[in-house]
């Protein structure tokens, strides 16, 4: 049994789960670099259980909302940006294990991985005391981040959002395109430019995924648009 000063037991009090069986934290911490017990068949489960349990929190919270919306707010909370912020709340790039040449390469650091962590600490929550134990993990975890959501931020996703606020002004729909792939296959980071070129605009957003990346650069060429279309702003319809 861990010391009640220890790493691993600072970790099981902030998630309010002590586990029956330690085997199965040491092995969601541990990413497949290190060795054969690694913990991306945990990771499969906990994104599954993480999906479920963050739709009941939004159906009790937003029981009046379309279920579009719910899928987007979801998306949202679930997307890597937020695993990782919340990893990194946890302490867990103390805590991973990884390979000597994954450590040195900054995998600890590295949002996918610890994405992938989170997901995992709650596929072996799942694993060690049930569904009712995950999902009251995914409560304490992402209960803050659901309170301080406003839900009509979240109505379209920023592709869909970017797309109409073009077409609502006439101007072409944007491009995208993959500037850099980083790291290995079962672990790539992507970086994707998205571009107006009618207005002389680009910005660049990362992801696990090619749709994540895009995402993330739509939101942020829709951020920049938005804060030039002001009254009397060049953008302005």
């Amino acid at each position: 049994m861990a010391p009640a000063s220890s790493p691993l037991n600072r970790l099981q009090l902030r998630l309010g789960h002590q586990w029956l069986q330690p085997a199965l934290l040491q092995r969601a911490l541990t990413h497949r670099s290190h060795g054969a017990d690694h913990n991306e068949r945990l990771e499969f489960l906990g994104d599954s259980v993480l999906s479920t349990a963050i739709s009941r929190l939004l159906y009790s919270r937003y029981g009046d909302s379309a279920e579009g919306d719910l899928t987007r707010v979801r998306a949202h909370l679930v997307r890597e940006d937020s695993l990782h912020r919340i990893a990194v709340e946890l302490d867990l790039p103390a805590l991973l294990r990884l390979s000597d040449g994954e450590a040195k390469g900054g995998g600890a650091q590295r949002p996918s991985i610890l994405a992938d962590a989170l997901e995992a600490l709650i596929g072996a929550v799942f694993i060690d005391a049930g569904y009712e134990a995950a999902a009251g993990v995914v409560q304490r975890l992402f209960g803050p981040l659901i309170d301080s959501t406003d839900l009509s931020r979240w109505a379209k996703d920023p592709k869909t959002e970017l797309q109409e606020w073009l077409q609502g002004r006439k101007l072409p729909v944007p491009a995208y395109r993959i500037v850099a792939t980083r790291g290995q296959a079962h672990a790539q980071t992507f970086e994707v430019e998205c571009a107006v070129s009618a207005l002389s605009l680009a910005e660049r957003g990362e992801g696990r995924s090619r749709r994540a990346a895009e995402q993330e650069a739509a939101r942020r060429l829709l951020d920049q648009l938005k804060s030039q279309d002001g009254p009397g702003g060049p953008l302005q319809a």
